[in-house]
């Protein structure tokens, strides 16, 4: 059969995890990765970031609306997704992810922008007209009390919210992690490692998308970039990145020290099928370029112009190591036989329900829906002088 090498099984041939199962870890990860960059503002006040906190608290929610899209597609059947809630599996870990999912959504980050923003948007019921006023007055839930000691309870309650939420974006993303480390039958997903780093992975992600997302707002409204900002959030992602490659590196030396009965399948399906996937894109070009690049932002005084256009570069690269990573996982874990004795390849569609458009079209949703977002609750607050403020962070 084309495409096949060696000896498969027949239900082994065909790969029932497509794309969008490699888009719904990418997409949980920017949620996750954004709300850490928030949390940094509330709750370690870092106050340097402050001009992203919003901003990030947007990009989570809109990637978070649209993260469970890639599983429903792939199910076929849409409608049985509430079947999860109403006949629940606690053993499952599937199905816990419907309770996980809408936990974080309604009692965190949903709640979490509504006490943030609450104080905005009594104003802008009271300041509109039409159906925007409608809208807001709505969105106000008959709480319309903005004195400074009812702030004061909303800004405490925040800190609250974001504290619980930190934990409750490491489980979102980390049981994805999590689901792939604890198939015993399969050994490129069977680590222990894996939840962390897809954990840490989520993080480099959702940081460089909000600071790329940040500095493209604000140039298309031709406003100045806050490079303490930037800044300050390409140290911290450089960090973690440095953690997330270690985190890899040593899954990887484990492997080789190990050699298993699968490392010679594995080495193989590396050095061929996953190449350029793996090592050019996501270990050459997705890592050690940008890890170059922000290790010398860290030790050299170069321009700001310089400066932003590394962080542009190197936003752009971490979010192609990281898909690739999820593709190298995903994909890379169905192409050779349980046996070991054979391998298959991936064949993407284009116009299908699973194929490359859909894929796409799921990328791009996220930041229509996120537009939507910024317009009707706008992240800044912006004087005259055409300087941006961040909206004041509570400091507890």
């Amino acid at each position: 059969m084309s495409g096949v090498e060696g000896y498969m099984y027949p239900n082994e041939i065909n790969l029932y995890w497509s794309v969008l199962i490699v888009l719904y870890p990418y997409i949980t990860g920017l949620v996750a990765g954004a709300f850490i960059l928030a949390s940094l503002v509330r709750i370690f006040h870092v106050k340097a970031v402050a001009p992203t906190y919003r901003l990030a608290l947007l990009t989570a929610l809109a990637f978070l609306i649209v993260a469970p899209l890639p599983l429903t597609l792939h199910l076929g059947h849409p409608e049985r997704a509430p079947e999860m809630y109403l006949t629940p599996h606690s053993t499952s870990a599937m199905a816990m992810f419907g309770f996980v999912y809408l936990w974080y959504l309604m009692a965190v980050l949903v709640f979490e922008i509504w006490l943030d923003y609450r104080r905005d948007i009594v104003l802008l019921s009271q300041s509109t007209t039409g159906w925007k006023r409608m809208l807001y007055r709505v969105m106000t839930l008959g709480s319309t009390n903005i004195s400074e000691r009812s702030l004061a309870i909303d800004e405490r309650a925040g800190w609250i919210v974001t504290l619980v939420g930190i934990p409750s974006a490491f489980i979102l993303h980390g049981y994805v992690g999590f689901i792939f480390g604890s198939l015993k039958a399969n050994p490129w997903w069977n680590s222990p490692l894996m939840p962390v780093v897809f954990i840490f992975s989520a993080m480099v992600s959702g940081i460089s998308a909000v600071m790329l997302l940040y500095m493209l707002i604000t140039k298309l409204r031709k406003l100045r970039i806050d490079m303490p900002c930037v800044d300050t959030i390409a140290k911290y992602l450089f960090y973690i990145f440095i953690i997330d490659f270690s985190l890899e590196m040593l899954d990887l030396i484990h492997r080789i020290y190990e050699a298993d009965e699968s490392f010679r399948s594995i080495s193989f399906m590396v050095h061929t099928k996953l190449y350029f996937s793996q090592i050019v894109l996501q270990i050459y070009i997705g890592t050690f370029i940008p890890l170059f690049l922000l290790a010398l932002v860290q030790v050299k005084k170069l321009p700001a112009t310089v400066r932003k256009s590394i962080y542009v570069v190197s936003g752009c690269l971490i979010e192609v190591a990281v898909l690739s990573m999820r593709w190298n996982v995903v994909i890379g874990g169905q192409l050779f036989s349980k046996s070991f004795l054979g391998y298959t390849t991936y064949k993407m569609s284009l116009i299908t329900r699973e194929g490359l458009f859909m894929a796409i079209a799921l990328t791009i949703l996220p930041l229509a829906i996120l537009w939507v977002l910024v317009k009707l609750l706008p992240p800044w607050h912006e004087t005259e002088d055409g300087e941006v403020h961040a909206v004041s962070t509570p400091t507890l």
